[in-house]
């Protein structure tokens, strides 16, 4: 048995990969965080940035190293 570990894309990134880790963690497309997270960020007045600001700095980026 293998454990998942969340952690930043470093191959399907747009900004910082945060996106992009949460897809490949949970198994699927990260276009569909990416636009949730958008729709999101438009309700929250600034909450799922600064969300988004924090999980980029605390998430690990996934150096392809198994």
């Amino acid at each position: 048995m293998t454990s998942k570990k969340l952690m930043r894309s470093a191959t399907d990134k747009m900004i910082c990969g945060v996106c992009g880790g949460i897809g490949e963690y949970l198994n699927i497309d990260p276009t569909l965080i990416r636009i949730l997270w958008a729709l999101l960020s438009l309700g929250s007045c600034g909450t799922a940035l600064l969300i988004y600001i924090i999980a980029a700095v605390i998430m690990p980026e996934d150096n392809g190293v198994a």
